[in-house]
This record gives C-alpha cells, structure tokens and sequence, in this order.
C-alpha cells in the first residue's frame, strides 16, 4: 500500500480537539491506516499575522486511495468538521485545514493537486512536526530534518500530551 504524509491545524475552538476528531475521522483504519503521529505543536500564523496561533500537527498513513480520491476524504473530513473553504480568506483563521505533503514519492502537478506540497520545504508548522516522526524522509530530493534546518521554527512550541 501506498503511504502518504498529511499535515492537520487550525486555530478557531477546541483546536486540539477538532484535530483529535480530524485525525480520527481521517483515518478510519480501511482505506486509510494510521502509522505515526506527532505531538501537537502550537505554531504562529503564517500568512496573515492578525489572528490566532495555530496548533499544527502530523501524520503518516498507508492508504488504498488514490491521491485524488486521498484529497477528496481529507476535504469531506474538513466540510464534517465545520469549514468552509469558500468562505474563508486565504490563509486566514479555519477550525481544520488538512493537506496532503507527500503520496509514496509521486510527483504530480495538476490543477487539483500538487505533491509533493509545494511549500512544504518553506513550513516549519509542517516541518517540525513531520521531522520528529520521519526525519529521514526525503521529499523533493531533501530529507525533512535537512529542510527544517534551513527554515526559521521560532515560536513553534511543542504542546504537552492531552489527558
């Protein structure tokens, strides 16, 4: 099975609780397994600064999907847990976003899709979640724990485990 890397967060509610659903709902152990998760990592906005901090996190999965149909799952997840894409200003405040990093090592550039992400390697909130669970991967020809060396991770701050 193919295995895909997927980045959560979101900064409007219970944020650690709506990833918690996310995740969840996201991987309903059929189409879509659960190999490792990351700690929750409170992160600054990135984009537009006038709104909350985020709570950022990652994951990496087995998946029977497709890409496109691995797309598909992870926005009807968002649509269940309140967002709204149309709705929303880019890069501005959501209660989930959920995108999807990397597909085995596909390269793929189409109008609904890019992988790997193509600013992962410009993401500490998406780097240093992904670099404490699968820091030897590599992406776009650079291992993940060599990409979050050249980024600035300042104020990203790793959250305690939830009760």
């Amino acid at each position: 099975m193919p295995d895909a890397l997927v980045a959560f967060g979101g900064n409007l509610g219970d944020v650690r609780d709506t990833l918690d659903r996310a995740v969840a709902a996201f991987c309903d152990g059929k189409d879509v397994r659960l190999l490792a998760r990351s700690s929750d990592y409170r992160t600054p906005p990135w984009g537009l600064a006038d709104q909350p901090p985020f709570v950022n996190l990652a994951i990496v999965v087995d998946t029977s999907l497709t890409p496109w149909a691995l797309l598909s799952h992870a926005q009807a997840v968002e649509r269940a847990l309140g967002r709204e894409r149309g709705k929303e200003r880019r890069w501005g405040p959501r209660p989930v976003d959920i995108d999807l990093i990397a597909y085995d090592d596909l390269a793929l550039d189409t109008p609904e899709l890019v992988l790997p992400h193509p600013r992962l390697l410009e993401r500490a909130f998406v780097l240093v979640p992904l670099a404490e669970i699968t820091p030897e991967r590599v992406i776009a020809g650079v291992k993940i724990r060599d990409a979050l060396a050249q980024v600035d991770a300042k104020g990203i701050e790793r959250l305690p485990p939830r009760r």
